[in-house]
């Protein structure tokens, strides 16, 4: 599967907002989009403020949702048609998908500083899931289903550098915290409490064509 290698905030810099790719970098005025609120390239500070086309305000929203989540294109297509597939809202139905991902799950607990680094957590398995070591990182999952950090890894500077930063960050309502090192998925996603502004009606339109 091809993978993003280069510069993460060069793809924040291109959807002209934050998306939160490099962790304790983006909360601070290191942050390149603070310096550079233009698209990147030779010719990025002459688009800024360029009016966009239907098109194109259409993908650059599939691009930013895709790029937030760190899916490929194909895992986001097949996300899309199972969400079009579901009762209910497709727009909705594919933001709640992503944010059942197990790196996004393990994010928002607060167990890792970027869902990068959350995937690589899940790969290495520290990630317990009902107390059971699980290595994917697009597992998505359910009420009931208890998340946290398998005890060999507790002392690992990584994790409690991503504690201390998250420390006073809220939690979204369909989780909750045990303790440090576990928390609980209690309730489907809430689609208001979505970490990100995404507007999901352009990117089902996209798709729609």
């Amino acid at each position: 599967m091809a993978r993003y290698t280069g510069p993460k905030c060069r793809l924040c810099r291109r959807e002209g907002d934050k998306l939160f790719l490099k962790g304790e970098k983006c909360l601070t005025e290191k942050c390149p989009l603070n310096r550079r609120p233009f698209p990147p390239g030779q010719h990025g500070f002459r688009l800024k403020g360029r009016k966009m086309s239907i098109y194109g305000m259409q993908l650059r929203e599939k691009q930013k949702a895709k790029r937030i989540y760190g899916v490929s294109e194909k895992q986001f297509r097949r996300y899309y048609e199972k969400a079009a597939r579901m009762p209910g809202n497709t727009g909705e139905n594919l933001i709640i998908l992503l944010e059942r991902r197990l790196d996004n799950v393990v994010y928002r607990l607060g167990f890792a500083k970027s869902r990068a680094q959350a995937r690589q957590f899940i790969v290495h398995g520290h990630i317990l899931v009902n107390g059971r070591k699980v290595t994917v990182p697009s597992y998505l999952v359910r009420p009931g289903e208890v998340i946290s950090v398998h005890p060999k890894f507790t002392d690992n500077p990584e994790l409690q550098g991503a504690l201390k930063l998250w420390e006073n960050k809220g939690l979204p309502s369909w989780l909750k915290k045990r303790d440090q090192y576990t928390g609980e998925v209690v309730a489907m996603p809430n689609r208001l409490e979505a970490s990100h502004n995404i507007d999901e009606k352009l990117i089902v339109e996209f798709y729609a064509k």
